[in-house]
């Protein structure tokens, strides 16, 4: 799978999702192509990004002239389409009447038909696109790139124009539908307000169109209905039309009252629930019941139909009494922008706490009540980390936990009652829980939108898939096959934000109503009584639809609100999928709701915000203020002691704070809410995830000192220095302010430090940072591992380098982060993206009798451009390790967890305890190696922490061979290997000696060595 972005128009979409369409032809070389008739060129790219199969592309930069094109799929001729639709049929002809003419192309997917529009340069009347604003009861904002050129905006005249029934149409002179109305705007000279364009800074530069009162009056009105803004010239001729984006103008006319209403089925203690939904441009909205019992798929017309109530802050309510277990939908009349017309949507509740199978009814239930409530869950308290910085992660998937477990009985396995069970996946839990670890996070558990959620229901691939060989393809078509239709997906789909998965219960009937609830209860009381804490990793980025489409839900109730829109009223997808604007007011309400439902009602002591980035810092704040005013006497739960953190990537539309004040690296500072740490992952594994060449090497996977023979490694002197300074930077909580001589032996500070074109360092306190080299995403550790050491690299070496790499983070002043499996060698068949692949692909096996390796080439879409890599390294039988070497490895990284805790000065805590007591003495000496990191911890400066110890020195040496390694400053001093390693399994570390004389270490290759000072 290969995907594609467009940075104009942040449209992002991949091979996997549909056909990359272009439409080459004789313009091309005008455009910047370097040619005509280049299939490949992509300045014709036409996009799609309401998903509609309508492929569009519109540019003003084809000069005067005739012209002519076809349609291309795939960028190549291989398959293109002519006049009529025609497969290779005749060219289009295509005629440009003057310079600056906007040329449109639009093409049918289903049909292959191909429609030309021409319109003047900003002119483009279309009442399908959205481009004016509606910012708040008296202004609406215009774009000024749709006044025509050389034109002044005094001279021109706009008009609102509204119809309840939907229908209006552009004809010469104005827009029109039955019973349609309209009213004047008035030009505002002096533009939009300061305060508007701060709050919203992609409004810069768009012209202010003032309401007459009696229209701003009637706004709650006008937006029930159809809404356009036509502009006319001085003799009233349309020069554009457009559709209006109405999110703005909502916030400003409800938000401030709706934002303190309590949403979906509440419950009362008389048994009575009132349903509530935010439905502010509705017309008219029903509650739909069935009994409690009733068939998840019963006919419409056997519910029972309630008028609801509409209240001044857009919401809609009825009171029903002995409620409880009745599913429910809402029925919607409203006018939707997609549809083109007022429709009348089925909806279940997007505040749903429970559902009926595959989500076809919403329940109501009260989550107080005891049945739902497991005594585990009940009676055991939530364990407590004392700090931030003492976490230690393992991200875990709730079907890999247990679906190939014989120990857990079969109606268990994937499922959330297997965590109660005693099976070999809890064991291994509760053996790295004694070592040491904090806390289990969960992919989303939330519903999920890309699984069926019956089992009798879910296809198998149909082959025998151990009979195919370790390296064929045969593996890999048989899972794709099924892919859509299996029990297995990640599950960044989210449906229904409040309400549990359904196919994690035990058995389909499970997942109907408050039973999906009492098992997700069970899982979260099991972790509890063995000691961790759960972590449940949310999506609020996006939807896995929008529109009328079938799994859409917000944008069915209030079209084109929740969903975040471009210039031209298209959803944007940078996310994958369909973007949420949580940046309005009650989509962020939705946000912050919902994770106060999880804490409050669950239990849970965690939070994992899949790309942070694309929220903004105020509502990551609101987040955390909800969660601070949880209370254990009023709520049963501290929520001051509930972790954030997350993904602060920056791209797509939000980049670069366009939208807002996001919630990326560097801007969270003080929050205490953590980002992922790139930096440390690509220093300690080398390159990054999108490389062509997987091969590239870090400081842990042989840069320089162990070397692999592949061209990208050329550089490798260079770049194991600067992966060495990012690996001691984020040792030290990638702190901004931290200072250090690099590796060059010039001063470095954490914001001086070059990564990327960015600054490494991040974070203003240690516990803003989440330190990984493996995680769901991407190659596993032991498959970067695979790719990048020498083949020749025995596997007890491979283990070491595994234990190394891992210990980079759990030795870190930031809390540890490691992927379920990491400790057990997991492999994933070399897979990068394995989200859709199968039980197969995805295989966690506690025993270690088959780490994932070897089963077969991963599949095509996301893999096959690195097929050629993969295939002889599938096919060497050495690369897979066996029972001993898993347990060897989990071993080791549980004595890494045993050191991460033996001392307080590994997780110091603060900025300024790092900076007084953290240093590298080696780094930028002559007594440096390189491959070699040597980290003190100096106890006897700043706060003491560890009575114990006046300081302790690691000693990361990631050659393939043993080094001596000076420790300047530490001269006549006394010191020994630490009591956890000297009375652990490895038998090598014990070899590490220290030379008090000379202060020096001698420690053996692939190892990493913590000598400690009495």
């Amino acid at each position: 799978m290969t995907f594609y972005y467009d940075h104009a128009t942040h449209y992002v979409t991949s091979t996997a999702q549909g056909p990359i369409i272009t439409a080459p032809g004789s313009y091309q070389n005008a455009l910047g192509c370097g040619g005509d008739w280049m299939p490949d060129c992509m300045k014709p790219w036409l996009q799609d990004p309401d998903g509609d199969g309508v492929y569009t592309w519109s540019s003003a930069q084809i000069p005067a002239g005739s012209y002519e094109f076809k349609i291309a799929h795939g960028l190549t001729w291989d398959e293109n389409y002519g006049a009529g639709g025609t497969l290779k049929g005749d060219n289009i002809s295509l005629s440009v009447p003057s310079a600056g003419t906007v040329v449109t192309l639009s093409y049918t997917l289903a049909t292959h038909q191909v429609t030309v529009k021409t319109s003047k340069a900003g002119s483009a009347p279309d009442l399908a696109k959205a481009k004016a604003i509606w910012v708040d009861r008296d202004t609406i904002a215009w774009p000024a790139s749709a006044v025509p050129a050389g034109t002044s905006p005094a001279l021109l005249r706009w008009r609102l124009h509204w119809a309840a029934g939907g229908g209006l149409a552009v004809d010469a002179e104005s827009i029109t539908a039955p019973g349609s109305q309209q009213a004047g705007l008035r030009y505002d000279p002096a533009g939009l307000p300061a305060s508007v364009v701060a709050a919203h800074p992609e409004l810069k530069g768009y012209l202010a169109l003032q309401l007459s009162g009696s229209a701003a009056r009637n706004a709650e009105t006008i937006l029930r209905g159809q809404v356009a803004v036509g502009l006319y010239d001085a003799t009233g001729r349309v020069l554009d039309a457009t559709g209006v984006q109405v999110p703005l103008v909502l916030d400003d006319l409800y938000a401030r009252s709706a934002v303190k209403a309590s949403f979906g089925a509440v419950p009362s203690r008389s048994g009575a629930f009132t349903f509530r939904v935010w439905a502010p441009t509705a017309q008219d909205v029903s509650l739909v019941t069935w009994p409690a019992g009733s068939a998840a798929d019963a006919p419409v017309a056997s519910g029972t139909t309630r008028a609801m109530q509409r209240a001044s802050d857009g919401s809609w309510s009825v009171t029903v009494p002995r409620a409880g277990g009745m599913r429910y939908l809402y029925q919607v009349g409203v006018y939707a922008p997609t549809a083109k017309k007022v429709v009348r949507n089925l909806v279940t509740d997007p505040y749903s706490v429970a559902l009926t199978l595959d989500s076809t009814r919403s329940v109501a239930i009260d989550l107080s009540d005891r049945a739902f409530a497991p005594a585990m869950w009940r009676s055991t308290p939530q364990p407590v980390v004392r700090q931030q910085v003492d976490q230690s992660i393992y991200e875990l998937h709730v079907r890999d936990f247990s679906i190939g477990d014989t120990t857990v009985p079969a109606e268990h396995r994937g499922s959330y009652l297997a965590f109660a069970d005693a099976g070999n996946g809890t064991k291994h839990l509760q053996a790295l829980a004694k070592a040491g670890l904090t806390t289990v996070h969960l992919l989303p558990t939330f519903d999920i939108a890309s699984i069926p959620e019956n089992p009798a229901k879910q296809k198998s691939p149909a082959c025998d898939l151990r009979s195919m060989g370790p390296a064929g393809e045969g593996q890999q078509k048989c899972v794709a096959a099924v892919a859509d239709q299996d029990g297995y997906n990640w599950g960044y789909d989210p449906w229904h934000w409040m309400a549990p998965e359904g196919s994690y219960t035990s058995t389909a009937a499970a997942a109907d109503g408050g039973a999906r609830v009492a098992e997700f209860r069970t899982m979260v009381g099991a972790l509890h009584r063995d000691g961790l804490q759960v972590v449940l990793d949310q999506v609020f980025n996006h939807t896995p639809a929008s529109g009328q489409a079938d799994k859409s839900v917000l944008d069915k109730i209030v079209p084109g609100y929740y969903q975040r829109l471009d210039a031209q009223g298209a959803v944007y997808t940078s996310t994958c999928c369909q973007n949420v604007a949580t940046e309005h007011a009650l989509a962020e309400k939705a946000m912050v709701d919902a994770v106060v439902v999880w804490a409050r009602d669950y239990k849970v002591d965690g939070f994992r915000f899949d790309l942070m980035g694309h929220h903004s810092r105020s509502t990551m704040l609101k987040v955390r203020a909800a969660l601070d005013a949880l209370t254990p006497v009023k709520d049963g739960v501290d929520g001051k002691r509930v972790f954030l953190y997350g993904e602060g990537w920056n791209f797509g539309e939000v980049a670069d704070n366009a939208l807002f004040v996001q919630a990326t690296q560097g801007q969270l500072g003080g929050t205490h809410i953590a980002s992922f740490n790139d930096r440390i992952r690509d220093a300690v594994r080398g390159g990054g995830p999108f490389d062509d060449d997987p091969r590239r090497q870090g400081f842990a996977t042989g840069e320089l000192t162990s070397p692999n023979g592949a061209a990208i490694n050329a550089e490798a002197a260079t770049r194991l220095k600067s992966d060495t300074d990012l690996l001691a930077l984020g040792l030290a909580g990638n702190l901004k302010t931290f200072a250090w001589t690099g590796t060059a032996g010039k001063a470095l500070t954490g914001a001086t430090t070059p990564y990327n074109g960015a600054v490494a360092g991040f974070a203003d306190q240690p516990d803003e940072v989440i330190n990984y080299v493996d995680a769901h995403d991407n190659e596993t550790l032991f498959d970067a591992l695979t790719y990048k050491l020498p083949t020749a690299t025995s596997m007890s070496d491979r283990v070491r380098a595994n234990t190394l790499a891992l210990a980079t983070t759990a030795l870190s002043q930031s809390p540890s982060f490691w992927h379920a499996g990491a400790d057990l060698l997991r492999s994933k068949s070399l897979d990068r993206d394995s989200y859709n692949s199968g039980d197969w692909f995805n295989t966690l096996d506690w025993t270690g009798a088959d780490n994932g390796f070897g089963h077969g080439l991963p599949p095509a879409a996301s893999n096959s451009a690195k097929w050629p890599f993969m295939k002889p390294l599938l096919a060497n039988s050495a690369l897979k390790p066996g029972a001993a070497d898993v347990q060897h490895a989990t071993q080791l990284a549980q004595e890494l967890l045993r050191l991460r805790y033996s001392s307080a000065l590994f997780r110091l805590g603060s900025a300024d305890q790092i900076k007084a007591k953290l240093t590298f003495p080696a780094s930028g000496t002559p007594a440096a190696h390189p491959g070699v990191l040597v980290m003190r911890l100096d106890d006897t400066v700043g706060r003491p922490v560890d009575p114990q110890l006046s300081g302790l020195v690691v000693v990361f040496n990631a050659t393939p061979t043993a080094v001596k390694q000076q420790v300047p400053g530490l001269a006549g001093k006394a010191l020994t290997l630490s009591p956890v390693q000297a009375g652990g399994v490895d038998p090598i570390v014990k070899t590490t000696t220290w030379d008090a004389a000379s202060g020096t270490a001698t420690v053996p290759a692939w190892t990493v060595s913590v000598l400690v000072q009495r």
